[in-house]
């Protein structure tokens, strides 16, 4: 049986460490499958129930384990549902390589059946875009793609005619008139020099070694430098404060650590950016520059691996480009300790006040169940090297909040698009990376609900993953925007049944258990935790709690309180809960 084209598409991707792709069939993709049945032995696929869980599941594979992500889907329609987790893995700068198919190269312009150019749907998305038009190209386009997607830290797209996918491997079917041939490439990927240049580094410790009030705010970049970064704040006497996708930086009982600053940030952490005289930024491109401080206010140092992003907030005194562990191990020696460690010691206790509000909201004494008890449940009951992923929404603030990041637990979301949805997949991709950990997707109703078809694929996959459902019946975080902005609710709250989803996870042939009462959920937790598979909790908590920033603003109270005079629906639930809020914090002091 002669070696097809897609063979070496396949037995490329195995050279580059890939063992496993996520994605659905579909006949604009049957040469590739041929060619990942062939070596099932190298490359194993991974059937998912829509493309676009395929996608964030690539995406969530690059966040944990720093390789490149593949997915793949037929042409026209299955590209498309791609689109979401591409732009996912984009946004946050992620490795992912997404192989699609195509009409068969003589009938492309002919308006032929579910002929859309994906190469040009993808043009914004994709750092590497390429209809492969020649079996010859293979495997070389695959190195270029797989490399690109590494040295420029986005996506990287191949799109392969029917033809072409089962056409001769190593055949040029065209004479050649170019004084060229196809290049003979290596699976191979330099990493860039991670270290900056002398002067900067001195530089940037001058500036560092003259502060009396600094910061540091570290992001996912720095997620694989937790020692360095432990170790530059013990040096100057710095509070750390985590961005929400960097929360996994420093663990959250560290001295050092503030939390988060923004929405869903910590109030010493919003404190901190007022007060400090200069932050030190380290694997971060924060956007949210309201809660960044003024221009002049603070000097600026920016450790950042893409010169084109950094000062791109901030007025930056000294950019350091360059890899967030290696540029600190370099730096270090030329810190000097900070000998007055007041500043430090002033945030570490407003933090212990801090972690003690919070604390006092996981109260099992309310009813409906409060969602910070529902998380906190979680938290106590999981290991100490859990990965937690999470969607967007309400439930993100309670995860930074009360998932306390301890050992060598993880966390990840989707962080710049703050899509809905990709919890589940995420944790899917994860649980297939590293079988010997507990993973727990940590989800909304409104999100579980858009892909909780990918459930079943945890059943069929025997995948243990653990998923937690707030289920509030609204789409809570847009509830609480809307309010902020001064305006009354409206299409946010989904009529009545509220879903349980428990009964889904029964019928797919795992565990489900609804939980509405406080009494029953540390037991329901525990033991969705500890069963031997695919297991889902789905509690409902109180439609009615708000996700507070850490410090109110006069401008949000005002709008919050315009919202209410303008005719808030449940303006009384909303009252009494936060009420009981208050009330919980003073019994606990």
């Amino acid at each position: 049986m002669a070696t097809i084209a897609s063979e070496l598409l396949v037995e490329r991707l195995a050279a580059w460490g890939v063992d496993t792709v996520f994605g659905m069939p579909g006949d604009g993709i049957n040469g590739i499958m041929e060619g990942l049945r062939r070596h099932a032995d190298k490359v194993r696929f991974v059937l998912v129930q829509h493309e676009e869980a395929a996608a964030f599941m690539a995406a969530g594979h690059a966040k944990a384990t720093g390789r490149i992500g593949v997915c793949l889907a037929t042409s026209g329609p299955g590209g498309i549902h791609l689109l979401n987790g591409l732009y996912d893995a984009k946004l946050d700068h992620q490795p992912v390589l997404a192989i699609t198919g195509m009409q068969e190269s003589s009938l492309l312009g002919t308006g032929y059946q579910q002929e859309v150019h994906l190469e040009q749907v993808f043009a914004d998305v994709a750092e590497y875009n390429l209809v492969v038009g020649n079996p010859a190209q293979l495997p070389g386009v695959v190195d270029l793609a797989i490399r690109t997607a590494y040295a420029r830290r986005g996506v990287a797209h191949l799109s392969l005619p029917n033809d072409v996918q089962v056409a001769e491997a190593g055949i040029d079917p065209y004479p050649q008139v170019a004084p060229a041939r196809p290049p003979a490439t290596a699976a191979v990927y330099l990493r860039p020099p991670a270290v900056p240049a002398d002067e900067d580094l001195r530089a940037a410790a001058d500036v560092l070694n003259q502060a009396e009030r600094p910061a540091i705010l570290a992001g996912a970049g720095a997620l694989h430098a937790r020692a360095e970064v432990l170790a530059v704040a013990e040096t100057l006497g710095a509070p750390v404060i985590k961005t929400l996708p960097g929360k996994a930086v420093i663990p959250d009982d560290s001295p050092y650590a503030v939390g988060g600053i923004g929405l869903l940030g910590t109030r010493p952490g919003e404190e901190l950016i007022e007060d400090c005289d200069t932050l030190f930024m380290i694997g971060t491109n924060f956007p949210y520059t309201r809660h960044l401080p003024e221009p002049g206010q603070a000097r600026v140092v920016q450790l950042e691996a893409d010169p084109a992003r950094a000062g791109a907030r901030l007025p930056t005194e000294v950019p350091l480009i360059g890899d967030a562990k290696e540029c600190l191990r370099a730096l270090l020696p030329l810190l000097k300790r900070a000998g007055d460690r007041g500043h430090l010691t002033g945030y570490t206790e407003r933090m212990d006040a801090w972690r003690a509000d919070m604390r006092a909201l996981e109260s099992p004494r309310r009813h409906p169940i409060a969602p910070q008890y529902l998380i906190g449940c979680l938290d106590r009951a999981a290991a100490d090297d859990a990965i937690l992923t999470c969607d967007s929404g309400t439930i993100a603030t309670w995860a930074a909040r009360h998932w306390t990041i301890r050992g060598e637990r993880g966390f990840y979301l989707s962080g710049n698009l703050a899509s809905m949805a990709p919890g589940l997949p995420y944790a899917i991709a994860m649980q297939h990376a590293f079988p010997g950990r507990q993973v727990i997707a940590y989800v909304g109703d409104g999100g579980f609900a858009m892909l909780m078809a990918e459930f079943l694929t945890a059943v069929r996959h025997g995948l243990p993953v653990k998923v937690v459902i707030n289920n509030n019946n609204a789409l809570g975080q847009i509830l609480w925007e809307q309010m902020v902005l001064g305006y009354p609710e409206h299409g946010v709250r989904y009529a009545e049944p509220v879903a349980d989803f428990s009964a889904w996870a029964r019928s797919c042939g795992g565990y489900g258990r609804k939980v509405t009462e406080a009494g029953d959920l540390e037991e329901a937790v525990r033991q969705a935790l500890a069963h031997d598979g695919p297991a889902l909790v789905d509690v409902d908590v109180d439609p009615d709690e708000p996700p507070m920033p850490g410090k109110v603003s006069y401008e949000q109270a005002k709008n919050f309180a315009q919202a209410f005079l303008r005719g808030q629906p449940r303006r009384a639930s909303i009252a009494t809960t936060l009420f009981k809020d208050k009330i919980s914090q003073f019994r606990s002091g």
